[in-house]
């Protein structure tokens, strides 16, 4: 629990120092995401499409590297809005502070993580059992998840979960030697497998099942003082969500290659497959109750959250609702 009352601490000393109101730029947005992945796949059409300038957005885009850091961005106005996990905000809540981080549209519906395996097998989940696994910050969604699928699979306190290597430095580490198998994203899978590094032994989200686990965040604040921006935002988003699930995949990867220029066609079309594969995305940016209750008793079991935080205090639909009641009306 070490990196989380941490993670609590940075909030707080945020919260009480450098909170500060929003000095709008009109029509320019700074956007924090947690890590940069074909996870977020409408977010980066929607820049390369140019939906977000058909509706007078620049975006500015920054990477955070991990929730923690994302949240620190966007509660120390670094950041306008910020693409992360909601967790966050439910951390945020419990420290009872004012003009909170509020979840305002929901981009992906699972888990976005996949197992990393060292050898090329058919994989088992009892194959973890006696293994260490990279699995993220304590407290972060991508290591609740995997200790909610491994305690319904009962082998949660045979696994051996290394909490201690940082986001960023994962892949490096488990490629150096550590641990025996990690969790990660796309298209990160796909680069190791073409690589022979390591290879895709199944999708965390897939085995969970649904939980909200990326969304946009902005502070109350923000969101009172710039309603059409963050609507127009959402109808970019939803425009990009449209594209990806109605357009042919090569045409969906010719639109993703300028946000992944490190990234040939080939990793990039095997990493969309396997989002599409497990129904990453929601088809509308609202989140619902039940999805949210599902999210706090993931925290609950992992063991990080003691009170069970109303959904009116974390997530404000009427944006989102107010998109919807457009689209269909036009």
């Amino acid at each position: 629990m070490k990196k989380f009352a941490i993670f609590c601490l940075l909030i707080l000393v945020v919260l009480s120092t450098t909170m500060v109101g929003c000095d709008t730029n009109e029509g320019k947005i700074r956007l924090n995401e947690v890590t940069h992945s074909i996870f977020y796949a409408p977010l980066y059409i929607a820049m390369n499409k140019g939906y977000f300038e058909d509706y007078g957005i620049e975006i500015e885009l920054t990477n955070g590297g991990g929730s923690d850091q994302s949240m620190t961005a966007l509660l120390s106005n670094s950041a306008d809005i910020a693409l992360l996990g909601p967790e966050t905000a439910v951390y945020v809540a419990s420290q009872g502070r004012e003009d909170l981080p509020v979840v305002f549209g929901q981009l992906t519906k699972r888990d976005g993580s996949f197992i990393i395996s060292k050898e090329n097998k058919t994989f088992s989940w009892n194959d973890l059992i006696g293994k260490e696994i990279l699995g993220g910050r304590t407290g972060g969604m991508p290591a609740m998840t995997l200790e909610y699928v491994l305690k319904n699979k009962g082998i949660f306190d045979q696994v051996n979960i290394n909490y201690d290597v940082a986001f960023n430095n994962m892949t490096a580490a488990f490629i150096g030697g550590t641990g025996d198998y990690m969790t990660t994203f796309e298209p990160t899978g796909s680069t190791l497998e073409k690589n022979n590094q390591a290879y895709i032994a199944t999708s965390v989200g897939l085995e969970a099942g649904e939980v909200p686990f990326t969304t946009f965040m902005a502070t109350s604040s923000y969101l009172e003082d710039n309603p059409e921006l963050i609507k127009n935002f959402l109808k970019a988003i939803m425009k990009g969500y449209n594209y990806l699930t109605t357009a042919n995949i090569d045409d969906v990867v010719n639109a993703l290659l300028p946000s992944f220029a490190d990234s040939d066609r080939e990793i990039i079309k095997s990493s969309l497959q396997n989002y599409i594969d497990i129904d990453a995305w929601v088809a509308t940016p609202i989140m619902t109750q039940s999805s949210y209750d599902k999210l706090l008793d993931i925290m609950t079991m992992s063991g990080t959250l003691e009170e069970r935080i109303p959904f009116s205090d974390i997530v404000d639909n009427t944006y989102a609702q107010e998109v919807i009641n457009d689209m269909i009306a036009s």
